[in-house]
């Protein structure tokens, strides 16, 4: 199916036709990332043609290999496709918004309790208990299937217990992708079809020169000009650029960054990671709870543009390499590596800090098995999930009281 150029305008004309489908989305798409991409091909591909078949699959295959959230990067390289840079901009900007405002106002609400008793806040942990739990079986079977990979799972989670650290997970990234050279260096590369990308080369290097600048420069001016936008910049990019497998494996990153330093308590937390499975759009958007319970509005804008500033440098970066890169054996070597030690990253975090902070008892255990099975085998969706999850946590905090 050749994509459908006369249907709709291409270039700048087409922004207004962006925004208005990406918003569309962005209010609708509900399920976390694998259901988002789901969305975007029955909206992009089936009804508007903007790409054909070989074109979104290869998209979708390089935004997985990237650091950060996979859905937002292949709407983000949708829409620079369909209308350039600006494309992509009005692209996230659809996506992303809902879902930004609907945990802003729930950040603000929360500033205003006292939610260290509350029940229903403690039902949303064993939400987010269940859904990072369905995260790790589902990544796990297909990341971590074989022995091998298993085996470089369990390590990865390993060390991320025991060495708890934002830098600990980039070392074992780093490691993981060592060891998939190593042990899949063999392996048959994909062939990669022909996608067309509207980029120059020299604008393609100056995002990743961008992207891994900040990463250089932000924590030397935080050092040199030390002030709390400055730092929370510097947190949350760096989060958005570390991050492998999507929006639950940030939860690890996030914790680390906003927890110990005080921005925000670990009932707090939990609690906005819970609610932010009951909105559309990315994952990543928790970000923005996060920024708005440390300073308002002005740290929700800070914390969302920086997480999601490395997932735009990196696919309109990334765009027009990515055939090469793609039919290197041992590109994909690593990939597989560093996929293995993903799944191993998020089951840590499923343990801490999820579960030894919200499973504290048998009737915690019962509710969040509950959860999950409605998750996993009746396919409930996740909002109806958190809906029972709080309701549940008011019920059991009355009956085993």
């Amino acid at each position: 199916m050749a994509p459908d150029q006369r249907r709709s305008p291409s270039g700048w004309r087409a922004l207004p036709e962006v925004l208005a489908v990406s918003a569309k989305l962005g209010l609708t798409s509900f399920g976390g990332p694998i259901a988002h991409l789901g969305y975007f091909h029955n909206e992009y591909i089936r009804k508007r043609r903007w790409l054909d078949e070989k074109s979104y699959a290869d998209l979708v295959a390089l935004c997985q290999f990237l650091p950060g959230p996979a859905s937002s990067q292949v709407g983000i390289g949708i829409g620079v496709i369909r209308a350039g840079l600006l494309g992509g901009l009005v692209a996230w900007c659809g996506f992303t918004l809902p879902s930004v405002v609907a945990l802003v106002v729930f950040a603000t609400l929360m500033k205003g309790m006292d939610i260290g008793q509350a029940g229903w806040i403690h039902g949303l942990k064993l939400v987010a208990v269940a859904i990072v739990a369905q995260a790790v079986l589902g990544m796990g079977q297909k990341l971590a299937p074989d022995k091998k990979r298993a085996t470089l799972a369990v390590i990865a989670a390993s060390v991320a217990l025991l060495w708890q650290s934002v830098l600990s997970q980039v070392l074992i990234i780093a490691a993981a992708a060592l060891a998939g050279l190593w042990m899949y260096r063999k392996s048959a590369a994909e062939q990669a079809p022909l996608l067309a990308v509207p980029i120059r080369r020299s604008v393609a290097y100056a995002c990743l020169a961008a992207y891994f600048g900040l990463l250089i420069v932000l924590p030397l001016l935080q050092s040199l000009y030390p002030s709390e936008g400055l730092a929370l910049f510097d947190s949350f990019y760096r989060s958005g650029s570390l991050v492998f497998g999507g929006g639950h494996v940030v939860l690890p990153l996030l914790e680390q960054e906003v927890v110990p330093s005080g921005w925000v308590g670990k009932e707090d937390f939990l609690a906005g990671y819970g609610a932010a499975q009951a909105v559309p759009g990315p994952l990543f958007t928790f970000a923005s709870y996060l920024g708005a319970m440390t300073s308002g509005i002005t740290g929700a804008i800070i914390a969302t543009l920086a997480i999601f500033l490395p997932a735009f440098l990196l696919v309109v970066g990334a765009l027009p390499f990515w055939i090469s890169l793609r039919s290197s054996a041992r590109v994909q070597g690593a990939l597989v590596g560093i996929n293995a030690a993903v799944v191993g990253i998020l089951l840590a975090a499923l343990y801490n800090p999820l579960w030894t902070t919200a499973i504290l008892s048998p009737a915690d255990f019962a509710l969040a098995a509950l959860l999950f099975v409605l998750l996993v085998f009746w396919k409930s969706p996740p909002w109806i999930v958190v809906v029972l999850g709080a309701a549940g946590g008011l019920l059991t905090q009355h009956l085993f009281i």
